[in-house]
């Protein structure tokens, strides 16, 4: 009997015992080629010598002092860092444990701000439907995954939610891409004037949503409208980065590529890669300048915040990212792998889309590719997945409620930017085995559609 309380009472889990590169190995010494960076996280792997050396050498000169009492070199360096590659005026980052501190940050950031500046009727955040931006109860709050939100609900601040941009779902016939982006991007301004714009704070969103919805990134001009809208309404624009971001889509920060800056943005996982818990809030000239200027002080904070061997070990995830050549690999390896995913499962009859940006990909699973009807629910193929591709070898990350947080299901892809071309061709070898033999299976067990 364990003692370790685990995410499900009844699981066996085999031990991992070491890592090596894009392998988990366990006890017995079998090899798990890592397909899903564990939760989107293990961008270099897992024993990269830089990072770990980094690592070493911060614990023996300081590994922790509180930043009540002291700043740290190591601290200051990586702010800069992030300042220097971050768009627009994101100039200021406040460091903690993870990505759901990083949000809840972010969320008292935004209140704060604006009863600083003398607005203090602003209480409502907006977000959307089938995002997740985390599992503390401020971030479960504006989060719409709404299997993880139902148990807590009444604990809960209230947050209004509107429509996702899935268009594989929701884009209607003879609509264009750019005219169903602008569609639901409206829906944020006309929920803006349901509830009253002077009472809002921010709207926040994943710029490609993760786990919840597997991958969904924004047709082009979508961003580009919400940031008008905001801008109109005088609302702040937080975008969450903690699974998208640091080059996981391709670019150090995921809403590069919309052409769009942002107030706050919250970062995480590929900060340290899984080296040591971290995550981060940048905040604008515009925010930082309001406390600055006020209270000068933010009422907020966490023991480990700025934590110096975190601070250590992402420095030296940075330094790989730039000196090795490895954020460059994520968009030509995201093609390889997304031209693998087509060529693979393409025509499979229970794959209805492949989606995604660098090397953060998804397959969304179908009953039926003409319907795009979901599997029955009760089919728990994600599960069935999942053990299925332990078995062979495979970590990937499916998950159930795609649609609306009860149907659908998809299996999120999120591999270490160091993979090989052999690496892509084995995990997608594996993946294939595994959601043909257990698609086929529930076909048979649940012919009707869900």
């Amino acid at each position: 009997m364990t003692q370790v309380f685990h995410r499900h009472c009844h699981s066996d889990l085999p031990f991992a015992t070491r890592g090596e590169g894009a392998y988990i190995y366990d006890q017995s010494g079998k090899a798990y080629l890592d397909a899903s960076g564990g939760a989107a996280v293990s961008c270099l792997g897992h024993n990269h010598a830089g990072v770990r050396a980094a690592l070493h050498a911060q614990i023996d000169q300081l590994a922790y002092a509180h930043s009540s009492f002291f700043t740290t070199e190591v601290a200051e360096n990586l702010a800069s860092r992030l300042t220097d590659k971050a768009p627009g005026s994101l100039n200021h980052v406040y460091f903690v444990s993870g990505g759901s501190e990083a949000v809840e940050s972010a969320l008292k950031l935004a209140r704060q701000y604006f009863v600083e500046t003398g607005e203090p009727q602003r209480t409502r955040f907006i977000a959307r439907r089938q995002s997740y931006h985390g599992n503390t109860l401020g971030a479960l709050a504006v989060g719409g995954n709404a299997w993880r939100r139902a148990p807590f609900s009444p604990l809960l601040m209230h947050a209004e939610h509107i429509a996702p941009c899935y268009s594989y779902r929701d884009q209607q016939p003879g609509e264009s891409l750019h005219d169903y982006g602008q569609r639901v991007a409206n829906e944020l301004e006309q929920r803006l004037l349901t509830v009253g714009p002077e009472t809002v704070i921010a709207f926040i969103a994943e710029p490609v949503v993760g786990a919840t919805a597997g991958a969904l990134a924004p047709v082009e001009g979508y961003y580009k409208r919400i940031r008008e809208i905001c801008d109109r309404y005088g609302i702040l624009l937080i975008l969450d980065e903690v699974m998208c971001g640091m080059g996981r889509t391709g670019t150090l920060f995921a809403h590069e590529q919309d052409g769009i800056e942002a107030d706050i943005v919250t970062i995480a996982k590929g900060l340290g890669a899984g080296y040591q818990p971290i995550g981060a809030m940048l905040a604008s000239d515009r925010i930082y300048d309001a406390i600055s200027g006020g209270s000068g002080f933010f009422q907020h904070g966490h023991t480990y915040m700025a934590h110096a061997t975190a601070m250590a070990g992402s420095l030296a995830v940075m330094d790989a990212f730039e000196n090795d050549g490895v954020l460059a690999r994520v968009t030509p390896m995201g093609e390889a792998l997304d031209q693998r995913l087509r060529n693979r499962f393409g025509d499979h009859p229970h794959v209805g889309d492949i989606r995604g940006r660098g090397l953060f990909q998804a397959l969304e699973l179908v009953h039926n590719r003409d319907s795009k009807k979901p599997f029955d629910s009760r089919s728990k193929l994600d599960k069935r997945i999942k053990a299925q591709a332990m078995q062979l070898g495979l970590m990937c990350y499916p998950m159930a409620g795609t649609i609306d947080g009860q149907r659908g299901h998809h299996i999120l892809l999120a591999p270490p930017f160091i993979i090989t071309d052999e690496q892509l061709d084995e995990l997608c070898d594996k993946l294939y085995r595994a959601v043909d033999k257990i698609t086929h299976e529930a076909l048979k067990e649940y012919p009707d559609a869900g």
